[in-house]
């Protein structure tokens, strides 16, 4: 904004009709009501005001109609102004004043107040407010660009772009200032003196910092003296000599303060502080650590990476040393931590026929169980880690696509672990060979379907202690894997439906088993020769099919009712028989050995065994399936029988599957234990119940073995189960009281009901006539109102139970019952929770509590776990503005976990 404002004011009088007319004026500046509007300046299109010496040029006879030379000072754009009440042009002062909703615009500048007055002398720019019975209003609101502050008045220079403002309240990002007297040096620079600035939108702010003078950077920062932090209008003993805080929208590097914390076992420490590197606009990287005064530390990385539509994700190390006890006594012991997660997507629209993913959780094993500074509840509860690495590529045009997965399994009870890197596989979509023209299927020929997959793995297992060792790769297992299949359908006998299938198996491996007898050592039983194992690399092989076919149909039957709102139930069963055959392949590749001191005394082995993909099947297969799938549904009518609406279908049980096995070839034991298992839904999806169960034909002798003795009651149970899963919120009663009042609407007598406190109808029939002039039925109403204030909550129960039977002792496995749920005791106030109780143990479960809290600007949490060896708290209470997280009072207690 380089322009003179003489040249804004002239172009105003040449645009604005004001300038045109006059009026008297009293001594208080209010217009004569008996003054008569007069001309005061008639100016030609070919004059013009020399407003430095007051004379009016005449420009007819200019020879020079197009100057060459370009003022100094240009107008960069159109002054416009207007105000709701009047506009006073004072020529001989060389003012406007604007009165009632003044508002002045120019360029990116945009001024509103109740008065504005441009002195076009001085350049300058005067806005304040109007002051009468109702107070102060109308501030002075003045805009720029992005940056817009209010202020009980304000005086800016247009040429220098200095201003002086009073009362000033800005908006920066989220930190909202109050300042006293703002002086405004340029658009780069500004200071303030008794300033107070916040993130509370509230006309009386939450909190503020109170400060006698600062530094203010648009955009960029704001630097303060010595400050004070105010809690609603009460000063605190938190006082800071100097602060800096940045300003920017964009993301800043800086020091991350540590909470601090006492332990029992780690005693004094500080956690979380570190320093946050905000490296670029793609990724940042965040170190933290912690320090305990009994020895203790812990480090940890966290990274975020995102490229708009490409990828994004995450990566965290940790790692941990923890010391318990004291050094020289019994109790002393040190152990040492890490874990390592990684979290990559790929954006779908940047490669459609490619996919890179990965989701990985890897570590040591006792980590979340020792951590001193891990509150993950899931992790904490699970005994299992696991990750995947994957990428995926279709080859456009051909019916092959292959997937390249790196995996890993973690048992954090046994410490073993299993790991494929990778795992390749090959996969060819079903094709149709005899297919006929334009890939029609209308014969068994034509809907036979080939499929085919390759996998290759080299699969490493190992323990905690051997991980990345040289023991971990020596012991690791490969091979390839080839699986070819076809299969087809045709109709048989009109209503059954008969599918045959072929499939082969041919697998690669690069070593074999050979075991030998050594008479010089000790078996387990402690005598002398013992069988040995000695792995032979090379390439080696074998392959294996089967033949199968499988007949199947469906039954409906349906029960029709005449009365009542239940019209129908289907029952549908899904019958099937299969027959399968495999030969006896092992017999082409088993060996044998001698495994004592008597050379009759032989040991059959397969070289193959211990291999990734097994070993060649042994004895013939020709085995009988059969098993029943059941359906039961139900067709409900309309509770109102004269609308519109259609009848509903209910699911009564989902599924009631049976199933068993027959195999011919088998000299004992031919029939295979039925399984059985249940599923259903019951009150609008909201319990869901699932049952199974394991029932075994035969007996067993004194030693828990099956004999070949059928049952006296024929099947034996040998397993069951039963899981229930039930949620329930206040929403479900709202949507019933909601149909209550419909129904109430609809209802014969054209009455109204009003709920009474325990949810009933109050009409003239029970006592409390529903008149509107009745004064005890609205003192009712009032009371309903009071106590009928909602409070949104959610329950989630969940029940599990097992019970095993192997025919000389049962016992129940488990027997829990889990609730989880909260409860919005107000709009601002949450509480929640998840135990469980254990009724084989007499015990509650891994038990969590939570209470959060809306501060507005600020926010509460505490999390307490109340007992078991996990027993710990959390409070946090601080500012929500990212630019003001430091401000904060974090306390927590961690568990007192023994080393195990």
């Amino acid at each position: 904004m380089r322009t003179n404002l003489t040249y804004i004011l002239l172009i105003s009088y040449l645009f604005c009709f004001q300038l045109s007319v006059a009026q008297d004026f009293d001594k208080k500046g209010i217009p004569s009501q008996k003054s008569k509007k007069k001309p005061i300046l008639n100016i030609s299109k070919d004059s013009l005001i020399d407003l430095k010496k007051g004379e009016l040029l005449n420009l007819k006879n200019d020879s020079i109609v197009n100057d060459s030379i370009k003022p100094k000072e240009v107008i960069d754009g159109i002054i416009t102004h207007n105000a709701e009440d009047y506009t006073i042009q004072n020529a001989k002062n060389k003012t406007v004043t604007l009165y009632n909703k003044a508002q002045v615009i120019y360029t990116d500048i945009d001024l509103k107040a109740g008065i504005i007055v441009l002195d076009y002398k001085n350049n300058t720019v005067y806005a304040k407010g109007i002051k009468d019975s109702l107070g102060y209003h109308q501030r002075p609101i003045f805009k720029q660009g992005d940056q817009e502050s209010e202020q009980d008045s304000i005086l800016f220079n247009f040429k220098t772009k200095k201003a002086l403002v009073y009362g000033v309240k800005t908006v920066q990002g989220e930190i909202i200032t109050y300042a006293q007297k703002t002086k405004r040096v340029n658009d780069s620079t500004i200071y303030m003196r008794r300033l107070r600035f916040t993130t509370s939108k509230k006309k009386n702010p939450d909190y503020y910092i109170q400060t006698s003078k600062a530094k203010l950077v648009p955009g960029k920062k704001i630097i303060v003296g010595g400050s004070n932090l105010v809690l609603a209008d009460v000063p605190t003993p938190v006082y800071l000599p100097f602060a800096y805080f940045p300003m920017t929208n964009e993301r800043t590097s800086g020091f991350i303060i540590p909470s601090y914390g006492d332990s029992n076992s780690q005693g004094f420490f500080l956690q979380n502080g570190g320093y946050y590197f905000a490296l670029s606009d793609y990724f940042d990287l965040t170190v933290l650590g912690d320090l305990y005064t009994n020895g203790s530390w812990g480090l940890r990385a966290d990274s975020n990476y995102y490229v708009r539509y490409k990828f994004s994700g995450n990566f965290s190390i940790r790692y941990e040393n923890i010391i318990q006890g004291i050094r020289g006594l019994s109790n002393y012991s040190k152990s040492s931590n890490f874990n390592l997660r990684w979290s990559h997507s790929q954006d779908t629209k940047s490669s459609p026929n490619s996919r890179f993913s990965a989701s990985v959780n890897l570590g040591s094993s006792t980590y979340y169980r020792q951590s001193l500074n891990e509150f993950n509840n899931s992790q904490f509860l699970t005994n299992t880690l696991s990750s995947s690495i994957s990428y995926y590529k279709k080859f456009v045009g051909t019916p092959f696509n292959i997937n390249v997965t790196a995996t890993h399994s973690q048992n954090t009870n046994t410490e073993q672990i299993t790991m494929t890197l990778p795992s390749l596989q090959l996969n060819m979509d079903r094709i149709y060979p005899f297919a006929g023209k334009n890939g029609v299927k209308t014969n068994p020929i034509q809907k036979m379907g080939l499929n085919y997959s390759m996998q290759g793995q080299y699969q490493i297992n190992t323990t905690d202690d051997e991980f990345f060792t040289d023991k971990m790769f020596r012991t690791a297992k490969k091979g390839i894997q080839h699986r070819l299949s076809t299969n087809t359908n045709l109709k048989a006998f009109k209503y059954f439906t008969l599918s045959p299938s072929v499939s082969y198996k041919d697998v690669w491996y690069f070593d074999k088993i050979n075991k030998k007898y050594d008479p010089t050592l000790t078996n387990s039983s402690g005598n002398l020769g013992t069988v040995v194992n000695d792995t032979i690399s090379g390439f080696n092989r074998f392959n294996e099919y089967n033949l199968g076919v499988s007949l199947s149909t469906n039954i409906y039957g349906t029960f029709n009712f005449k009365k009542g709102r239940l019209k129908a139930i289907r029952h549908t069963i899904r019958p099937s028989i299969s027959y399968g055959y495999r030969p006896d392949f092992a017999e082409n590749y088993d060996l044998q050995v001698q495994q004592s001191s008597d050379p009759t005394d032989l040991l059959t082995y397969s070289p193959f065994e211990g291999g990734i993909y097994g070993r060649p099947g042994s004895g013939v297969s020709n085995s009988i399936g059969i098993s029943v799938n059941n359906v039961l549904e139900a067709k409900v009518a309309p509770k109102d029988p004269d609308s519109d609406e259609e009848d509903t279908k209910v699911t009564i049980l989902n599924n009631l599957n049976f199933s068993t096995s027959y195999n011919i070839a088998a000299d004992s034991l031919r029939w295979s234990p039925v399984t059985a298992n249940a599923g259903t839904r019951l009150f609008k999806d909201k319990l869901a119940l699932n049952a199974n169960a394991r029932f075994d034909p035969y007996q067993v002798n004194n030693e828990g073995q099956r004999i070949n003795k059928f049952n006296a009651n024929i099947l034996r149970l040998t397993n069951f189960g039963i899981t229930a899963n039930y949620s329930l919120s206040s929403k479900d009663f709202e949507k019933k009281k909601e149909g209550d009042k419909e129904e109430s609407k609809n209802s014969g007598n054209g009455a109204q009901d009003t709920p009474d406190l325990f949810g009933e109808n109050m009409s003239p029939t029970n006592g409390f006539p529903n008149n509107p002039d009745n004064k005890q039925n609205k003192s009712e109403t009032k009371e309903t109102k009071l106590y009928g204030a909602k409070i949104p909550w959610t329950l989630n129960l969940a029940y599990a139970l097992n019970y095993s039977d192997n025919g000389l002792t049962s016992s129940v496995g488990s027997n829990s019952l889990m609730f989880s749920g909260n409860v919005e005791l107000t709009p601002k106030w949450n509480v929640g929770f998840s135990s469980g109780y254990d009724v084989k143990e007499n015990a509650f479960t891994y038990t969590r509590l939570s209470f959060s809290r809306d501060l507005d600007s600020w926010r509460l949490n505490f999390n307490w776990t109340p007992f078991g060896i996990n027993s710990s708290y959390n409070f946090f209470i601080g500012v929500k503005s990212s630019v003001l997280s430091d401000l904060k009072w974090d306390k927590n207690k961690p568990p007192d976990r023994a080393l195990f």
